[in-house]
């Protein structure tokens, strides 16, 4: 699983022309599931969002994570997070895991951080969307379950 993940003051997402989720202060996570990926690791992945410590404390540094600031969490479903462009000009997408299992561990990562006290609201899996964000600092990580 690849998270994408940027520190923002508001975040929304639009399909279609209508929102269909916003946050305010937070952090807007686009969600990659990869093939092989399972639930538990969908719940590690959601768990290492929530506990990030990529707020500012009162003296100004990044000691603060989603739940001590209260903040929100835009999850936001990308297969494209698992291109594989080395080789040619058109990117391969076959790590990525079929739609069904995409969904269903997008849901449980979302689900996930919803269950660690974090609002979520939620891009439509499959959707094309227009994402609307003020980006924080900027502040942008990326995490990779392969990587640990």
């Amino acid at each position: 699983m690849r998270l994408l993940l940027q520190r923002v003051t508001r975040a929304s997402v639009s399909v279609d022309g209508q929102v269909v989720g916003s946050i305010g202060p937070g952090v807007m996570v686009l969600v990659g599931v990869a093939g092989g990926d399972t639930p538990a690791v969908a719940e590690t992945m959601a768990r290492k969002c929530v506990e990030l410590r990529i707020f500012r404390d009162e003296a100004g540094l990044t000691n603060r994570s989603l739940l001590d600031v209260g903040g929100e969490v835009l999850a936001i479903s990308q297969f494209t997070l698992l291109a594989d462009t080395s080789r040619g000009r058109r990117p391969s997408f076959i790590r990525a895991a079929p739609p069904d299992i995409g969904n269903e561990l997008y849901q449980v990562f979302a689900g996930a951080v919803e269950a660690l006290g974090v609002t979520v609201a939620r891009g439509v899996f499959g959707a094309e969307m227009q994402v609307d964000l003020v980006n924080d600092g900027p502040m942008t990580i990326w995490l990779d379950s392969e990587a640990r």
